[in-house]
């Protein structure tokens, strides 16, 4: 079938192309895609932060409804709601059989799908996709693995960001910090995943929220969604942490940037035997420096969160009840929405930390 879909053709270089979809395989599905959120790793990818085989077929957090499975197939079925998940669960490998589905062996970034093919042309040339996904598109053909069935009457704007940022960003406060009640946070960077955060750390009964970002914009969504303090990072936010807390720090520091000087800020933040967790995806040569003396003397727990830990089978529909329930506000972090032919707009947009995410919404 014929579609439009937003591919990267090579570093800072792409557009919305028309492309041609393969049907689904064994082990496979056919989404028509609802929503896709606009992730600062798609822009990552674009840049060259995340390093792919171009060109590429953009776009890993989205949802969606089941038009067609492939041969053997027995998790979804067509007219079934989805979210996709851009980490498979195969189930049997060694993270998967561990508890670490967000570690499992089959993720590939390579482009291809499980069988090391593609289902994606242009102009008859095989075209990657970005792992397992490319759902930045009118339709996806993704491994069975890689969704999840979610009720009917859930917005799928809303599900579509739990895909990626949300899970990344709540988890990385429920599950890879584990915040307890009563506790102190500070969230580094309010774009989607540090709002997520912001959220993980309300839900789990955090007592005080620092939120620092240079948007006051995001910093007031910021408040609205949990934060009790808002600091812009341009007035000396660690000064002003640790002020606030009589010089001794928060319990829990975040950094979900992915800038290493700001890991630092946050780390320092951080109180001696607290725990600091780096959600931000920096780039792959730069690096993340702790002072060998401090280091232990400090007894601090350095954490790297990987997809907020997620069992995605299990997270994907946790979270969405929690939305249900009016405990997790996914509405209000869908700042705007686009048509698919806007998509260089949302990029501009997501460069300019316009939004808390935006979301490109199909017909």
């Amino acid at each position: 079938m014929k579609m439009k879909a937003v591919v990267a053709h090579e570093l800072n270089r792409f557009a919305v192309e028309e492309v041609t979809l393969d049907p689904p395989k064994a082990g496979e599905v056919l989404v028509k895609m609802k929503a896709t959120g606009v992730c600062h790793s798609d822009l990552s990818v674009i840049n060259g932060t995340i390093p792919v085989p171009f060109p590429m077929v953009l776009g890993h957090e989205g949802a969606g409804i089941v038009e067609a499975v492939g041969e053997g197939v027995t998790n979804v079925r067509s007219g079934d709601h989805v979210t996709l998940s851009f980490v498979p669960n195969c189930g049997d490998c060694f993270h998967c059989l561990r508890g670490e589905a967000y570690l499992c062996l089959r993720s590939n970034p390579d482009g291809k799908m499980m069988d090391g093919t593609t289902r994606v042309h242009l102009n008859g040339e095989d075209i990657n996709v970005m792992q397992f996904l490319g759902n930045m598109a009118e339709y996806a053909v993704v491994p069975a693995i890689c969704l999840v069935k979610i009720p009917d009457d859930i917005d799928l704007k809303a599900a579509a960001l739990v895909g990626c940022g949300v899970t990344t960003g709540v988890g990385a406060a429920l599950k890879t910090a584990e915040v307890k009640p009563g506790s102190t946070v500070a969230v580094f960077g309010a774009g989607g995943v540090g709002l997520s955060i912001i959220q993980g750390a309300r839900i789990a009964g955090a007592a005080r929220i620092f939120a620092v970002d240079l948007s006051d914009e995001k910093l007031a969504i910021a408040g609205e969604l949990g934060a009790t303090d808002l600091i812009n990072a341009g007035n000396d936010p660690l000064k002003q942490i640790l002020a606030l807390t009589d010089g001794i720090g928060v319990d829990y520091g975040f950094e979900a940037i992915g800038i290493p000087a700001v890991v630092d800020q946050a780390q320092k933040a951080t109180r001696r035997g607290g725990t600091m967790t780096v959600v931000g995806v920096g780039k792959l040569s730069q690096k993340l420096e702790l002072n060998a003396l401090m280091f232990p003397l400090t007894a601090k727990t350095f954490k790297g969160s990987m997809y907020g830990s997620a069992e995605f089978r299990v997270d994907f529909p946790k979270y969405l009840e929690l939305y249900r329930q009016g405990k997790l506000d996914l509405d209000r972090m869908v700042t705007h929405t686009y048509r698919i032919d806007e998509a260089p707009q949302a990029f501009a947009d997501l460069e300019a930390g316009k939004n808390a995410r935006g979301v490109i919404v199909y017909d």
